[in-house]
């Protein structure tokens, strides 16, 4: 059953390892690799969170607000990127087994596209998220983005004299 506490083990700093289609809609496209970083924080006490991914050799960065719904007991997750500077439309779902699947419609090169992301392989330090698309309704899905996320080591506290603590 889902909680307003899911996504907890996504707060803090990640190293992101991205591969992606370069046309999210042919299967035979080939795949680009790339680094980001990101830093993920609560609200509303844990029933929301946001993010930031910064992904700098490519000169753009994503946003992601996740929020629960208590009703529902299901969250919804909106994505935005400086790219488009445009909200999309939200995917909605929830964890089971420790496995988060979220769907939503958006349109892609002007086609109506179901979507699907994926949250698996979460432990303290580490998570995999995967988006697919669907163009007859569910059917068939192809995957088009897989993120691995890798904790980032916490840099120690400085002490009080200025000098880093030991």
């Amino acid at each position: 059953m889902s909680s307003p506490h899911d996504f907890d083990f996504l707060h803090g700093d990640w190293e992101i390892r991205n591969r992606r289609r370069t046309d999210f809609l042919d299967p035979d496209s080939g795949w680009e690799e790339f680094g980001a970083t990101g830093h993920c924080r609560p609200l509303f006490d844990g029933a929301a969170d946001i993010d930031e991914m910064d992904v700098p050799e490519q000169g753009w960065k994503g946003l992601t607000l996740r929020l629960f719904d208590p009703v529902a007991r299901e969250w919804s997750l909106h994505w935005s990127s400086s790219r488009s500077g445009r909200l999309f439309p939200p995917v909605t779902g929830r964890f089971e087994g420790g496995r988060g699947e979220f769907h939503g419609d958006d349109t892609h090169d002007g086609k109506d596209v179901r979507v699907r992301f994926v949250w698996s392989g979460i432990s303290p330090a580490a998570a995999r998220w995967e988006q697919a698309f669907s163009l007859d309704g569910g059917e068939t899905w192809l995957t088009n983005w897989v993120m691995e996320f890798t904790r980032r080591p916490s840099a120690p506290a400085p002490s009080l004299s200025g000098t880093p603590a030991g």
